[in-house]
């Protein structure tokens, strides 16, 4: 039962990381459309600098996810029947 119950904790784990992943992509995507037209080479640095700093974020994310990965239940598996 103990198993049972640390294979749900990372399913959800890991479902929320993907939530997370799912939202930090959306949040690139935004911040560079409302910023496309900024031509201030200071307001660029700092963009630039911002965006350096949640890929680090993203990066400890990943690896973090990687640490936790449970396998594919066969279910999951394709062509596997």
């Amino acid at each position: 039962m103990a198993s049972l119950f640390s294979t749900r904790t990372l399913r959800s784990f890991s479902s929320e990381l993907l939530s997370c992943w799912t939202y930090a992509i959306r949040r690139i995507r935004d911040a560079f459309r409302e910023n496309k037209n900024v031509k201030d080479s200071e307001k660029i640095e700092e963009l630039v600098s911002k965006a350096k700093e949640n890929l680090e974020i993203i990066h400890r994310q990943v690896t973090i996810g990687q640490m936790y990965a449970t396998q594919k239940l066969v279910i999951e598996s394709p062509g596997k029947t």
